[in-house]
């Protein structure tokens, strides 16, 4: 493809003759976050799923403009109770709570989406399940594709945004440069949460939408240990989620409670981060390391978050979910595999 072809010469000219000779012809995907100052540009875009549309976001520093070097693209995917609006809060007073803020900043080209049922995206009658995330996904990065000209992707999602982070990355390895699951769970054996909520599994059975008030987003911050989350921020993510009504699919609750496992470790090739927060009440440590020990790919690591819960991304230590983040997506190429 022609852009892509522009995409790769920069990067190569931005790299430097040196390096660009020790790596050989660097792929589109090669492309390296540079700290950047100035001001974030966004815009929004559309996905077609069949005849069901998508909202996109994206956020970076300054307008794309032509020639330039590429920037790595983080795809931010988002979980059961929540719209991307999680990844991109503002909380006046209480400092940045925008992850979209925050890794445009580091240099990345970040990209989010509202899945099938959920913010902006067009509604049906399914419930939203894994499987549907899967599609949402396989159908954004159509759009990142024409509007980046890179054919690999970070992929960074939170609970069963990780899910769908993961499942995608099994039907789709080709597309997948690094992952970060967090607040992942694999058999969610060991998870109370998961047990509390399977007592309603008959009702995730026969209906496709649950109510989610804002009384249960205030639970996120309370749920497994009072005091990770402030409860303000918890009050301005009600704010911007409420719009949107008191309804949420089932579809990954169903899934968390009676279809685990939906990723396969042996299945995701990738590289990959698993972030647990301390406190988490459904990821349990000894499930994630099964998980773990059974990816094939070496370049992996498993981090675990102190004084965290099961919301990583509006944490009150959520830098630390940064730093991991980034270090994890900036790793340097291995001179020996």
């Amino acid at each position: 493809m022609k852009h892509s072809d522009q995409s790769r010469r920069a990067v190569i000219k931005g790299m430097g003759v040196a390096a660009a000779a020790a790596l050989g012809a660097a792929p589109a995907q090669a492309a390296t976050a540079v700290p950047a100052e100035g001001e974030i540009w966004s815009s929004e875009y559309w996905a077609k799923k069949g005849d069901i549309p998508l909202w996109m976001f994206r956020k970076r520093i300054g307008a794309p403009k032509p020639g330039e070097p590429a920037r790595p693209v983080v795809f931010f995917v988002h979980g059961s109770s929540v719209t991307s609006r999680v990844f991109d809060l503002t909380v006046p007073g209480k400092g940045e709570y925008s992850l979209l803020n925050a890794f445009a900043r580091f240099g990345f080209d970040c990209w989010t989406m509202d899945h099938e049922n959920y913010g902006k995206s067009g509604r049906t009658s399914g419930n939203a399940d894994i499987a549907s995330g899967v599609e949402d996904l396989k159908a954004a990065v159509e759009v990142i594709a024409r509007e980046t000209g890179q054919t690999k992707y970070h992929f960074v999602g939170e609970s069963s945004g990780a899910l769908r982070a993961g499942a995608y990355a099994m039907a789709a390895p080709e597309r997948i440069d690094r992952l970060v699951f967090a607040a992942f769970t694999y058999k969610g054996e060991g998870s109370p949460t998961l047990a509390k909520r399977a007592e309603q599994l008959a009702y995730y059975r026969s209906h496709n939408m649950r109510k989610r008030d804002r009384d249960m987003i205030r639970s996120i911050a309370t749920r497994d240990k009072p005091g990770t989350s402030d409860p303000a921020v918890m009050e301005a993510l009600a704010d911007v989620e409420m719009q949107f009504g008191d309804q949420i699919p089932t579809g990954t609750y169903l899934d968390m409670t009676a279809n685990l496992p939906v990723v396969h470790p042996e299945k995701v090739l990738a590289p990959v981060l698993l972030v647990r927060g301390e406190h988490d009440g459904i990821a349990a440590v000894p499930d994630l390391e099964e998980f773990y020990n059974k990816l094939p790919n070496g370049d992996r690591q498993f981090i675990i978050l102190p004084g965290t819960a099961h919301s990583v991304a509006l944490a009150t230590n959520r830098e630390l979910f940064w730093h991991v983040t980034r270090a994890f997506l900036t790793m340097p190429a291995p001179i020996v595999t």
